[in-house]
């Protein structure tokens, strides 16, 4: 059902914050609890999942395992991987990819009618399950979401930003709502003993991206501003073959692509990793991506190239590609595609447990916002979309055995009266300076003078939503700068090398990144040359 916000102002229910996979999937699993659902934007938009082409990473071919699946995650996860966590996850996807059939997701299948599985990089089998080659998110979504809709449990209000969480003495007691785009709108304050945040990532927060607009920090923020502890936020993943046609956000080049046996070539049509990794093009993806920045920074140029390997059949296996491309006007069957490493995946986020448990009480979390551990430093391909639908189902399953207290009393007054629209050229600065500074390559005085940047903005944005992004910007910048060592996407040009006593993870908060702020305040901040590899 769908519902007025504006009559709702307490409610007993369970709160859900985003409309992708995660949330839709934790709403479902919870029913016939009742649940309200809020989405920034309509049901289906704004939601990274939405965008998802490679699929779901899962052990269900013959002769695969989970163990196989979970051994390939943790070897590219830079010493930080859980391995409970990443075995448990490895063997709950068959179940939950079940799950999901049960919901209409028209996953492909062979001629014999078992799923069909594809292989992506530094994945040890073909085990990507996917819908039409590079449209599994999509599917995914539309499915569930159509369930969401016929689902009398779910109240589900579309079009409102969750700007503010609500605590008192350490636990959940609502949340801060305005109206997607009406910054001078006045808040709605909802008071609620249980939220749960599957907001997105931070890909927003750069320059360039494969995420949607909505993908900018806000759930992280919210959560951090709240005391939450925020893990691993340093780890950004950037994806190597973004489409480079001056789209914002720039469309995907799916790795599946690779798999296929598409090459990297720079504009002398040489292959470029081949000497960079025994795997080359399905090297881990902080190596190709590294590969194709160095390429692009020494003036060759980086391009996709599945002339050979797909040629007429591209349209057929990767439709939603080939139509990026033919908008670009390019012809992938005929002509290379020019690609650049763009912010895709946020391997930190809100630090939870095994049940998807905050360290604030009455606050989960699921999905790219949160940080599992199931990563590390380095997210194996397609392991995302699983680790948010087995998430959302333990999220779900841990609600469920609970008799939540009742709501509080709202807060006499909200955090931030006023919205205020985001100053456009401050947003462009922090994206740009998020690219160049917290980027596919890091040093330490770009990264001194982001987290000045990132410290001031945060404690002087007149704009709810510019503290938002500054708050979750200055996480990360100031993680990057405290980890002197280069490990899975984290990369730094003046500490290039691991340091085993540093293989753990980074646990953190805002007033962590705050004080990291205040010991750079008396230090010069000097301006080097872009950083450039070889």
């Amino acid at each position: 059902m769908t519902n007025n916000i504006h009559n709702l102002t307490r409610t007993d229910d369970v709160v859900i914050v985003g409309g992708g996979l995660a949330g839709l999937f934790c709403a479902l699993t919870l029913a016939p609890r009742p649940v309200t659902l809020i989405s920034a934007a309509p049901l289906g938009q704004g939601a990274s999942s939405a965008w998802a082409q490679g699929g779901i990473a899962a052990a269900v071919a013959e002769g695969d395992t989970p163990e196989a699946h979970a051994a390939d995650t943790i070897a590219v996860g830079g010493g930080l991987v859980d391995e409970a966590v990443a075995l448990g996850i490895a063997r709950e996807a068959a179940p939950r990819i079940h799950d999901l059939l049960a919901y209409g997701v028209p996953f492909d299948r062979d001629l014999e009618g078992r799923l069909a599985v594809g292989r992506e990089a530094a994945h040890s089998a073909r085990r990507i399950v996917h819908v039409r080659g590079d449209g599994a998110g999509a599917a995914i979504i539309v499915a569930l979401g159509e369930a969401v809709r016929r689902t009398p449990s779910i109240r589900l209000v579309e079009g409102f930003v969750a700007e503010a969480l609500l605590t008192e003495n350490g636990a959940v007691t609502g949340l801060q709502l305005r109206e997607a785009g009406s910054p001078s709108a006045l808040p709605l304050l909802l008071a609620s003993r249980a939220v749960v945040l599957a907001t997105g990532g931070i890909g927003h927060l750069y320059a360039v991206t494969t995420n949607p607009l909505e993908a900018s920090g806000s759930g992280l923020a919210i959560a951090a501003r709240a005391g939450a502890v925020i893990a691993d936020p340093e780890f950004v993943q950037f994806h190597p073959t973004a489409i480079m046609t001056g789209g914002d956000p720039a469309p995907l080049a799916t790795e599946a692509l690779r798999g296929e046996g598409a090459t990297l070539v720079n504009g002398n049509g040489e292959r470029f990793m081949t000497a960079r990794h025994p795997l080359a093009e399905l090297a881990p993806r902080d190596i190709v991506a590294r590969g194709v920045f160095a390429e692009i920074a020494a003036g060759r140029g980086a391009f996709l190239d599945a002339r050979q390997a797909l040629g007429a059949r591209f349209a057929d296996k990767f439709p939603t590609v080939h139509a990026s491309c033919i908008a670009a006007g390019i012809d992938p069957e005929t002509q290379i595609i020019p690609i650049a490493p763009a912010a895709h995946y946020h391997m930190g986020g809100i630090a939870v447990d095994g049940r998807g448990r905050s360290s604030i009480d009455g606050l989960w979390a699921g999905g790219e916002v949160s940080s599992t551990g199931a990563h590390g430093a380095n997210r194996l391909a397609s392991n995302s979309l699983l680790e948010a639908v087995v998430y959302a189902a333990r999220i779900a399953d841990d609600i469920a055995g609970r008799v939540l207290p009742s709501p509080a009393r709202l807060p006499d007054a909200p955090v931030a009266p006023r919205g205020g629209t985001p100053d456009a050229a401050i947003v462009k600065r922090l994206r740009a300076m998020m690219s160049a500074d917290v980027g596919v390559v890091r040093q330490g005085d770009g990264l001194t003078e982001a987290v000045h940047h990132f410290a001031t903005l945060e404690r002087e944005a007149t704009s709810i939503a510019l503290r938002n992004m500054a708050a979750s910007a200055l996480l990360v910048a100031a993680s990057a700068w405290s980890r002197r060592e280069s490990r899975g996407a984290h990369f730094r040009i003046d500490h290039p090398t691991d340091v085993p006593a540093l293989a753990q993870r980074t646990m953190t908060n805002l007033a962590a990144a705050r004080k990291v702020a205040e010991s750079l305040s008396e230090r010069p901040v000097p301006r080097t040359a872009q950083p450039m590899i070889a």
